[in-house]
């Protein structure tokens, strides 16, 4: 069996530009504020399991099958419920590689991993074929347990993600530009649809401040999202335009990528339909 500790109060650290604090508990949550004096997110631990359960379901299409994903035409694995991109040693790509950081929080949150998780720190799979191929070998049977062991784990550590998200956007763009990304934020985080949505696309496309992640100099990330987004519209009016300037940045990542990636567009926009309250 794994041990894997109960998730009633995750702390985490102080952020001058954002949330004092993160926490999944049981009373009820409380809004995101972008006061200086103890803003934080706050989830139920029924909440954190919904917005869990809907991440796996964007990514894995909810079964344990696809916690262990390599999609057709790319070069790394897919793992958990939020995909976490795991490259082959000498093949890195120009994504951010997010579960080798999964295994050290998992680990640092008390989590028993599988000792050959922390001595491989590259995907011992050198290719898709081979990792389809070894779907039912007892490696391949024991990572699928450990990550449906530890789903709740996993989405703490995307909401650890998000926490950390909003230093590094504001640090990227011109002094003039921060109030605004700041107030979309925040104003996107007042309701747990809100924080679903901040959760899932700072999953799946990144905080949007990386140069290699780029197609004509623009990019895809949660800040290209902000920055499109129109106006200043608060409450589930935030999460609406949110989610169409997701629509309409993803739909520009298509139009100027270097390969067709046509076939992705209509399953990413209905993803930020979903945003919608």
């Amino acid at each position: 069996m794994f041990r894997v500790p109960s998730l009633p109060i995750l702390l985490l650290p102080v952020f001058s530009l954002a949330f004092a604090s993160c926490a999944v508990s049981e009373p009820a949550p409380a809004p995101i504020g972008n006061g200086g004096g103890g803003a934080r997110i706050q989830l139920s631990k029924a909440e954190a399991s919904q917005i869990g359960r809907k991440i796996w379901q964007n990514e894995c299409g909810g079964t344990v099958e696809g916690l262990t994903s390599w999609n057709k035409g790319e070069y790394f694995a897919s793992l958990g419920i939020g995909h976490f991109i795991w490259y082959v040693k000498g093949n890195d790509g120009p994504f951010e590689e997010s579960f080798p950081p999964l295994l050290r929080f998992l680990r640092d949150k008390g989590v028993k991993v599988p000792g050959w998780l922390l001595e491989t720190p590259d995907c011992p799979w050198r290719t898709r074929e081979e990792f389809v191929a070894a779907r039912d070998t007892p490696r391949m049977r024991e990572l699928r347990g450990f990550l449906q062991a530890t789903i709740p784990v996993q989405t703490e550590f995307i909401l650890h993600r998000l926490q950390r998200a909003l230093p590094t956007m504001l640090a990227s763009v011109p002094a003039g530009e921060r109030r605004l990304v700041e107030q979309r934020f925040y104003a996107v985080g007042q309701t747990p649809t809100g924080v679903y949505a901040l959760m899932d696309y700072i999953n799946f496309k990144g905080e949007g401040t990386k140069a290699s992640e780029r197609y004509k100099g623009q990019g895809w990330g949660m800040l290209q999202v902000l920055q499109e987004m129109r106006g200043k519209p608060t409450g589930a009016a935030a999460s609406r335009e949110f989610a169409a300037a997701a629509d309409r940045v993803l739909t520009r990542r298509v139009a100027n990528a270097p390969k067709n990636e046509s076939q992705w567009l209509p399953g990413w926009k209905n993803r930020a339909r979903t945003y919608v309250p």
